[in-house]
């Protein structure tokens, strides 16, 4: 007899988001990667990102959106207010990254919502936060960055230039999701509903407990190389022009290993670098003499010769040497699915294993408003026209997906 592939932590758990960009929608992935039934509500014209930077399926899109169904209603409307709240009825979770107020004053804040349904898990996601003095202001990735202290201290004063990806949109949704499942696992005993409320300047704040005990505690302000040298943490361009991370951290044996590996006994002597302490005192002086000898040889040989004395080290890889890295493959971390107009996209798998499993995702990002027949047929009782008969009207609170 065959065994059945155990079921994924929510499945059966029906999540609506009312989101765009990416807060919102990154919570509705984390959970649609967990099993969850992930429809997204867009508007007439779709999610912003859909078309972000021109493309039909934007990157941005892809990306955070993939394992969802999408069903197009205009909630300012009579007709799609209805819909949603007939969705509302028998959904186990509402996301949304609205500005504060938005919802309200259509009617569908969660006052409103938790009469139709108290068992609703309401999750809203805001820049600022509902009541303060900024409440009202636009709040992009950057703004959660710099408000929260996070941007001060990657920037380099001399050079302050933004790099990277986004991180507090991820966080903020990342938080939600934290938030929701904590609900989730209180309704199951209290059987009531509740408010989730995240904003994206304290969940990045969150992200970086150290950094505000360094202040609070030691009246430490870090900046851009503080933790790097607390954690004795490198990076080096060696002779072929190619990069490698080194993170020594406390033991003292990383430390005499990279000394062996470099071949500079002299410097477990040198007065400046005796303790760890005098090594991140002095971390820029250790920097400037690690950097010169590391440019002396190409990183393959710097790679094996750290891996010999056991010295934490990595390569740093560019995101296409990433998708062939031995360990990448081995673990599987990407699958492929199937787009009805892409074709095949490829997708990050979860990195959380249950019992050492997990599912490759089912469904690929929806194309606008794809599900909107099959959605809302059951909770509106709408009724497909089928073969051979006269296709109603759709209403104007939702669209209908063209079929070809």
């Amino acid at each position: 007899m065959t065994k059945a592939a155990p079921r994924d932590a929510l499945t059966g758990v029906k999540v609506l988001e009312l989101g765009s960009f990416i807060t919102a929608p990154y919570a509705g992935l984390l959970l649609a990667d967990l099993g969850a039934d992930v429809v997204k509500i867009e508007p007439p014209g779709g999610d912003p990102f859909r078309a972000f930077g021109g493309a039909k399926y934007s990157p941005n899109f892809v990306g955070y959106n993939r394992g969802k169904r999408s069903v197009v209603l205009d909630i300012k409307s009579e007709e799609g207010r209805r819909a949603l709240l007939a969705l509302v009825a028998g959904a186990d979770v509402l996301i949304e990254n609205y500005r504060p107020g938005v919802l309200e004053r259509l009617k569908l804040g969660y006052p409103s919502l938790k009469k139709v349904n108290p068992r609703l898990i309401f999750c809203s996601i805001s820049g600022f936060g509902r009541t303060g003095p900024n409440r009202d202001r636009p709040a992009f990735d950057l703004i959660g960055q710099a408000t929260s202290g996070l941007l001060g201290i990657m920037l380099d004063p001399e050079n302050p230039t933004v790099r990277g990806p986004t991180i507090s949109d991820q966080l903020a949704g990342f938080y939600a999701c934290y938030g929701i499942l904590g609900a989730l696992f209180a309704r199951a005993s209290s059987g009531k509903g509740r408010r989730v409320d995240v904003n994206m300047i304290e969940a990045t704040m969150a992200f970086m407990p150290d950094v505000f005990a360094s202040y609070t505690r030691e009246h430490v302000v870090m900046n851009s190389r503080t933790r790097a040298g607390y954690s004795q943490a490198y990076a080096f361009s060696c002779r072929d022009g190619k990069l490698v991370g080194i993170q020594l951290s406390s033991p003292e044996k990383f430390w005499s290993g990279l000394v062996d590996t470099i071949g500079m006994p002299e410097l477990l002597d040198d007065e400046r670098f005796r303790t760890r302490m005098k090594r991140i005192e002095n971390c820029d002086v250790l920097t400037a003499i690690l950097r010169k000898k590391f440019a002396e040889l190409p990183r393959d040989e710097w790679l094996k010769r750290l891996e010999a004395a056991d010295v934490p080290h990595a390569p740093v890889l560019q995101i296409d040497e990433v998708m062939r890295d031995q360990e990448i493959v081995h673990n599987e971390s990407f699958y492929n699915l199937r787009h009805p107009e892409m074709g095949d996209i490829k997708c990050i798998h979860r990195p959380v294993l249950y019992d050492g499993r997990r599912r490759a995702g089912k469904l690929p990002p929806p194309t606008l408003g794809e599900h909107t027949d099959a959605v809302l047929r059951g909770a509106l009782k709408v009724k497909d026209a089928g073969s051979g008969r006269k296709r109603r009207a759709a209403k104007p609170g939702f669209e209908r997906r063209r079929r070809r």
